[in-house]
């Protein structure tokens, strides 16, 4: 036993009948940002079979301070999330195949990513993702790991289809402020903490270990030493149309997809058409260079134009930083890309 995972073997709990079925498993970790980064990085170094890793953004300066496998040449490169983590995962782990999609997952993308997926891991911003995931989980009966943090708060809870109540059930009982980390920051060992609780949880579903899983949401404060953990399982509900007697999925309705939306707590827009487009960025380049500053990498163009900054991805989607508004958000889509 002499093996890359052979520390990991020695843990009774999983030995090496677990590890074996740890490495036929396929994980679908959408965010790559701190959450995202950490739990692919863990569950790259454990050696699940695939991972599918999907986000929309790209890397940021800001984002050096916790999200754990990007560099300072990733950010002045610009370059999308998951280009950048797959590119430091396959130096990790050359035996696990990583997938990444520069993506805003939409309720299409999702049903195409679902396919051969074991376990679903939530590293997103946003409640309306997080739906769409908790909809998508339930209809195919596949365990999700919900997490967030923010400041030195953080909370994760374990969901796995036909047992105790679904994300949709809890969302007047989960504990929330309406801070984001641009607006209250964040600490790295808040985020951490929480990839702990959900990689642990993941493993424990990786190995099939269902009766070592976590019932109960917790919650925690690194900072003023504050961790409790809340029994839901009088929360689920008969007529939860997500995850009930007769479930409906309301999130997979396409009459829900969000196309604009206002990212967490930033003063960007994102605008994403209605339908997958394909942009030549060498060709967008030559047809914005008389309106602004352009800078283009083979994953997606950025113009500055006057106190506006829009970055354009190759499937049409864009961020348009410097506003919150919509209506002018999409008068400068229009404006400059048609």
């Amino acid at each position: 036993m002499n093996g890359r995972y052979s520390r990991q073997e020695l843990f009774s709990p999983i030995g090496i009948d677990g590890q074996a079925k740890i490495r036929t498993k396929s994980v679908l970790i959408v965010g790559a940002g701190a959450l995202g980064a950490g739990s692919a990085e863990a569950l790259t170094r454990a050696g699940v079979k695939r991972i599918v890793l999907v986000d929309r953004d790209y890397v940021d300066w800001t984002n050096l301070q916790r999200q754990q496998l990007y560099s300072e040449e990733d950010a002045k490169r610009q370059l999308p999330k998951v280009v950048a983590a797959k590119n430091r995962l396959n130096q990790i782990n050359s035996e696990v195949e990583i997938q990444a999609h520069v993506m805003d997952m939409g309720i299409e993308e999702a049903e195409e990513l679902i396919s051969g997926i074991n376990l679903i891991m939530d590293a997103t911003d946003n409640f309306e993702t997080r739906l769409l995931i908790n909809d998508l989980a339930q209809k195919y009966e596949i365990p999700w790991i919900y997490g967030a943090c923010v400041g030195s708060y953080g909370i994760s809870y374990t969901i796995l289809p036909g047992e105790g109540p679904c994300l949709n059930c809890l969302l007047d009982k989960i504990p929330a402020n309406g801070q984001t980390c641009d607006t209250a920051g964040i600490i790295s060992p808040a985020v951490q903490m929480v990839t702990a609780y959900q990689t642990a949880e993941a493993l424990k579903i990786l190995v099939e270990d269902y009766a070592s899983i976590r019932k109960k949401i917790v919650t925690f404060d690194t900072w003023t030493n504050q961790h409790v953990q809340l029994g839901m399982g009088k929360a689920k509900k008969v007529d939860c149309p997500s995850c009930g007697a007769n479930p409906t999925y309301p999130y997979l309705e396409k009459s829900n997809a969000l196309k604009t939306a206002v990212l967490c707590g930033r003063d960007t827009v994102q605008i994403r058409p209605a339908h997958t487009i394909e942009i030549n960025l060498t060709e967008m380049e030559k047809r914005l260079l008389p309106h602004g500053e352009v800078r283009c990498n083979p994953y997606l163009l950025e113009l500055q134009s006057g106190s506006h900054r829009l970055v354009l991805f190759k499937d049409g989607r864009a961020l348009v930083h410097g506003t919150k508004n919509m209506a002018e958000a999409k008068s400068l889509y229009h404006r400059y890309i048609g």
